[in-house]
């Protein structure tokens, strides 16, 4: 599993060294210095991850990045993400999961979520796969689930839009069929745009034909994390 969260933590720690030199906060308790810290870390993390992502912030790294709360509120819901990430690793081997700030960002490529050529029904290994996820969202009730689907460049730009979109709404309506609630998901036809692997090549149109998801915090888990940052 790629793990962003070790840069979080060696971004906080440059930023942590600096506060604790000024003169101005020795006088906060931990509390008030952790969301300082936090903050700053924050927004130096967001900014770097931000330059790498090109023109726009698209797709799931975006949307996951755009859910940064930061302070110490942000490092609740990072813990609770770290497990949640950890799981959906052992759950999908296979499956790519970074764990981004204080999200998830989780791609599952044709080896994990299969459709046939030019269809979005899923097939029987996409939907083994899907029950898997089942499990571990159920476990983690207080998250907002956005679903980005891609394909390779086979085709017009506007007919794959419209396939990206539609396969994308297959896994909604499939995780919806097991129980979980509609309300958490967003989804989103993203077509043939950011290619992860060259076209050119049969391997690089299997990379590109994938489902992404973005994990991030509901508005109940950011309260409750509130909440406990504020003890």
């Amino acid at each position: 599993m790629k793990n962003i969260s070790v840069l979080a933590l060696a971004v906080i720690m440059i930023v942590g060294s600096i506060f604790t030199s000024c003169e101005a906060v020795k006088n906060t308790n931990k509390t008030q210095r952790g969301a300082a810290i936090g903050v700053a870390g924050g927004a130096l993390l967001g900014g770097i991850l931000g330059n790498n992502l090109g023109k726009g912030g698209k797709g799931a790294m975006g949307a996951v990045i755009g859910g940064v709360v930061g302070g110490v509120a942000g490092g609740v819901i990072g813990n609770k993400m770290d497990k949640q990430a950890r799981q959906i690793d052992q759950a999908i081997p296979g499956a790519e999961v970074e764990r981004v700030g204080e999200g998830i960002k989780l791609v599952l490529k044709e080896n994990a979520v299969r459709f046939d050529t030019n269809k979005s029904t899923l097939t029987a290994t996409a939907k083994t796969n899907l029950d898997k996820l089942v499990t571990v969202f159920n476990e983690y009730p207080d998250t907002d689930i956005a679903i980005y689907g891609y394909t390779d460049s086979t085709g017009s730009a506007d007919y794959n839009l419209k396939l990206s979109g539609e396969r994308a709404n297959s896994v909604k309506s499939y995780l919806v069929t097991k129980g979980l609630a509609s309300s958490r998901f967003t989804i989103q036809g993203m077509g043939i745009a950011d290619p992860i692997a060259d076209n050119g090549t049969v391997d690089g149109r299997a990379q590109n034909r994938r489902v992404e998801f973005a994990i991030v915090a509901n508005a109940k888990m950011k309260a409750d994390a509130e909440k406990e940052a504020a003890k």
